[in-house]
């Protein structure tokens, strides 16, 4: 009798500590969709950089700093991130992906999926991979908001922008899983959405 107490004293605890640690992540819909940000709640990210990462009338905005990441505290190997983000004519941002140091995030250590309408060089601006896959022509983003789609699965990465695709499964080995990060780089950013669903 004591050993069957024990036995479910402990499946007890368990259970309550389970219970704990899924109350206080993101829970997936239906479709297995998980809302990462919602416009206010930055809790699934950690902040690396400068950059004034606020909450501000329905986004998550920043505008000021040399530059800086939301990072993702989870890491993500096959997945789709559908995010809703707007970009001043002049901002310099993106989602960088499978970055495999969360402190050290850039074109070394990451995918770089821009949003960049004036950058020097625009086969690598707004709707690209940097260095990985060019776009042409480049589709501009700035002063509107946009829905940004990224398909990683396995080495095969697609990126569509307001339901225009400008990359198709280009396919790169070089960085397999890791976290995602939320870019700062100059102007006005504001990400008001991010949903990824794991595969």
């Amino acid at each position: 009798m004591r050993r069957k107490s024990v036995a479910a004293a402990a499946a007890l605890a368990g259970g309550i500590a389970a219970f704990g640690f899924a109350y206080g992540a993101p829970a997936a819909d239906k479709g297995g969709w998980v809302t990462l940000l919602d416009g206010t709640n930055m809790s699934s990210f950690n902040a690396v950089g400068d950059a004034n990462w606020r909450g501000a009338e329905g986004a998550v905005v920043a505008d000021k700093g040399k530059g800086g990441f939301l990072v993702t505290k989870n890491q993500y190997k096959d997945f789709q991130i559908r995010a809703e983000v707007w970009v001043s004519d002049d901002a310099n941002s993106g989602i960088f992906i499978r970055c495999s140091d969360p402190e050290k995030i850039g074109g070394m250590t990451c995918y770089e999926v821009n949003l960049f309408d004036k950058r020097p060089g625009p086969e690598y601006g707004t709707g690209a991979i940097v260095n990985i896959a060019k776009v042409d022509p480049m589709p501009h983003a700035g002063g509107k908001w946009n829905v940004l789609e990224i398909d990683a699965q396995g080495p095969y990465m697609t990126i569509t922008l307001n339901g225009q695709r400008t990359v198709n499964a280009v396919r790169d080995e070089k960085h397999p899983n890791g976290y995602f990060a939320l870019q700062y780089g100059e102007g006005v950013v504001k990400f008001r959405k991010i949903e990824v669903k794991p595969l």
